[in-house]
């Protein structure tokens, strides 16, 4: 993922909504750098964490807890998370009496523990959805790579040959064929992002299945060390049929310290364009689409910045790709 307009110390992606380029503020850089770093202590680090389910269930115990919720104001800070946009946790009958030391930010005394918070949900009409048709609206609010046509010379975020339909979907089930050279979107989720994942269409679920596999890191400086984490690491998969855009494999790609990926919407029952499918708990994580041939395409701005290797930032529900 990396090119000419970005150094090793930085990431650029491209905000549609500002329309300019920035500098992601990446949560725990100092720890990727250590994880994934060419030393054999790194190397033991990467080992440990992304094989074993043990750190996850650890990590994932103490941001359960009630002492994580200390953590939640200073994250706050630093990631500037606008909370006006989110509903309160349910930690207590009285947070509203807690003294807020910011006005602009919501109570962020009112979550349980930090896992809490990491699923916070956005107050009904913070996100809106495309009223046409042919506008598939993001089913994630991430950092948005994606082509028009899966092919073997594509360079992004990882080389082409892993990215292969069979490759992401496994051969268990017989559907890797509807996608061959089908339309492609890979939405990167950050630690610091709403972490609530959503359906694109009006549809049904085919068949669903969970792929086991490792915990690497999906940031992008992990990619390069593993650009096979999208198929090594551990995936929910979904095969689904949309009233607009065909047949769509919709995976959820578990990461680095991603204890649990959560369905919350039950997958024997039809859904709705907008609606919620489920979430991942603490950590990075990607939402991965892949298309019919020919079916759809991936919105300009997404195509014009993935070649050029870098990310474009789209908010739930915002337009990504169009029929």
């Amino acid at each position: 993922m990396q090119n000419s307009n970005q150094s090793q110390s930085q990431l650029i992606i491209y905000n549609r909504y500002s329309q300019s380029t920035e500098v992601e503020n990446v949560y725990g850089s100092v720890l990727m750098k250590l994880i994934y770093g060419k030393n054999i202590v790194a190397k033991i680090l990467e080992f440990l964490l992304s094989k074993s389910k043990i750190p996850s269930l650890v990590v994932g115990a103490f941001y359960n807890s009630l002492i994580s919720r200390h953590l939640i104001p200073k994250f706050i800070e630093n990631y500037k998370i606008h909370m006006p946009d989110y509903l309160p946790g349910n930690y207590s009958k009285d947070w509203w009496k807690i003294k807020i030391k910011d006005k602009k930010i919501c109570n962020e005394n009112s979550y349980a523990n930090f896992n809490q918070f990491f699923i916070r949900e956005f107050k009904s009409g913070k996100r809106s959805w495309p009223i046409e048709n042919n506008m598939m609206g993001a089913p994630a609010e991430a950092r948005y790579f994606g082509t028009e046509e899966i092919h073997d010379s594509l360079r992004f975020p990882v080389k082409g040959q892993f990215l292969r339909p069979l490759d992401l979907l496994g051969d268990e089930h017989d559907w890797t064929e509807f996608f061959d050279r089908g339309p492609m979107l890979i939405a990167r989720l950050c630690p610091t992002d709403y972490h609530r994942y959503h359906y694109p269409d009006d549809g049904k679920t085919i068949v669903s299945y969970t792929k086991s596999g490792s915990l690497h890191s999906v940031a992008p400086k992990a990619l390069q060390t593993y650009p096979e984490t999208f198929i090594k690491n551990e995936r929910r998969v979904s095969i689904i049929e949309t009233k607009n855009f065909g047949k769509l494999a919709y995976i959820e790609v578990g990461a680095l310290m991603v204890g649990k990926i959560v369905q919350t919407h039950q997958e024997d029952h039809s859904f709705l364009r907008g609606q919620q499918k489920g979430y991942f708990l603490f950590g990075g994580s990607t939402v991965i689409i892949l298309g019919q041939y020919k079916a759809w395409q991936p919105s300009e701005d997404i195509l014009d910045h993935s070649y050029n290797g870098i990310e474009t930032y789209v908010k739930l529900g915002d337009m990504v790709a169009i029929k």
